[in-house]
């Protein structure tokens, strides 16, 4: 009975403990590096640019929450580089990271190709160090296969190449763009230590935390997106695999060491994915910012303090705009302002100028020896010089006009006292 009792406990015991593993590891578990970047998320992401210097760009965003890798264990997250290798009429759009300023490592490759009657064939293919062999993922299309061809490829890496005729429409915005008479090749211009001034590294969440907010997405990805294990392009390894792929024996070292299980020591973060899901999707309706919460990942060394990732980034506003603005609406004010001091100036030397005219009468009238030397004229002329020039000068008009007349009186009364003793 008790043997009975012990075996009954152990059996739920193991029972349990299974159930508890399937929950803490899904399916999408791989144990490896490339857990951290979702490529069911990347082939969304690809499917919805419109150009490889705007895929890079978005991929490389933090409130997007697609890159989550950071192979060389700095505790910020890596820039992801986009690079276009053609190989006839096939892209190889290559995802790829530099660990440091000598060793880089690719994280997976687009292979599109278009045919002549113009459908289009895509994968994504992640890196087998990251991913482990034969990961592929490819839009869900109507396609039929034709049995009679089936072939292996080289056995360095276990693939098989199958031919099938695909029903996909190269519709998509982006692979219209690369095969545009004018494209020129994209190869990302930024490498170790040069990044965009746009991008802002903020610190990677633990595993657990970033597949509780992708879990929500699993519905769209598995209904437009599928994994593969057959390439379709059949130059693969002979074209990118042996001259285009970049690795590094670092990454293998590390993973050897266990220095990335560091990601999945979180699994009760799993539900702030959750929450950060809840908070992207309210805050994408009403155009508010996001903001990433916690369920951050810290080195040992790290402070407590939150990580740059949860503080909302200042936006740089150019005050170029406004100051122009000020100073065009001043101009204009002066530019309105002028007309009335001009008329205001020119009305003053016309008055002046008038004075000076009724000056010359009553001087001519009094006498006729009053010539233009005389302080008198030379006081009037310089008024009117003054009135004419728009700055009016009424006292020194004044004056003159008084001195002129009482000179005038005066040669008036010496002529008179003339006249009575003749």
């Amino acid at each position: 009975m008790k043997k009975l009792i012990i075996t009954t406990i152990i059996a739920l015991l193991t029972v349990a403990g299974i159930t508890a593993k399937a929950e803490e590891w899904p399916k999408e578990y791989l144990g490896l590096p490339g857990d951290n970047l979702n490529l069911f998320a990347v082939m969304k992401l690809f499917q919805e640019s419109e150009t490889l210097e705007s895929f890079e760009r978005s991929l490389n965003n933090e409130n997007l929450r697609i890159n989550n890798l950071d192979l060389n264990g700095d505790n910020i997250v890596d820039y992801i580089m986009v690079l276009d290798y053609v190989d006839g009429n096939v892209h190889n759009i290559v995802l790829r990271v530099a660990l440091n300023q000598y060793e880089n490592q690719d994280i997976a490759v687009f292979t599109v190709q278009q045919f002549e009657n113009g459908q289009v064939e895509i994968q994504l293919v992640g890196d087998e160090a990251l991913y482990g062999k034969n990961y592929i993922i490819e839009p869900i299309y109507a396609e039929t296969p034709n049995p009679g061809y089936v072939r292996r490829a080289k056995a360095k890496t276990n693939t098989v190449v199958i031919n099938k005729i695909t029903y996909t429409s190269g519709t998509w915005p982006l692979i219209r763009f690369i095969y545009l008479p004018g494209y020129v090749t994209w190869r990302s211009s930024w490498y170790w230590g040069y990044r965009p001034n746009y991008w802002n590294p903020w610190r990677p969440y633990y595993w657990h935390t970033y597949y509780g907010y992708h879990y929500h997405w699993q519905n769209y990805y598995y209904k437009y997106y599928r994994q593969s294990y057959l390439y379709r392009y059949s130059r693969y390894n002979d074209y990118y695999y042996s001259n285009v792929r970049v690795h590094s024996p670092t990454i293998i070292v590390n993973i050897n060491s266990g220095r990335y299980n560091s990601t999945y020591s979180r699994p009760d973060l799993r539900s702030k994915g959750t929450e950060l899901y809840t908070t992207t999707t309210r805050n994408t309706k009403s155009s508010q910012p996001i903001s990433s919460g916690t369920g951050v990942r810290r080195s040992e060394n790290s402070p407590a303090s939150p990580a740059t990732s949860g503080r909302s980034q200042p936006v740089r506003r150019s005050t170029t705009g406004s100051s122009r603005s000020s100073i065009n609406s001043q101009a204009a004010k002066e530019s309105q302002q002028r007309p009335s001091s001009i008329s205001k100036k020119s009305s003053s030397g016309s008055s002046a100028i008038e004075s000076q005219k009724a000056t010359r009468r009553s001087t001519g009238s009094g006498s006729s020896r009053t010539d233009s030397g005389s302080p008198a004229r030379r006081e009037t002329l310089k008024s009117a010089k003054s009135g004419s020039s728009g700055v009016p000068n009424r006292q020194s008009t004044q004056r003159s006009n008084q001195t002129s007349t009482t000179r005038s009186g005066s040669e008036q009364k010496s002529s008179q006292t003339k006249n009575s003793r003749r």
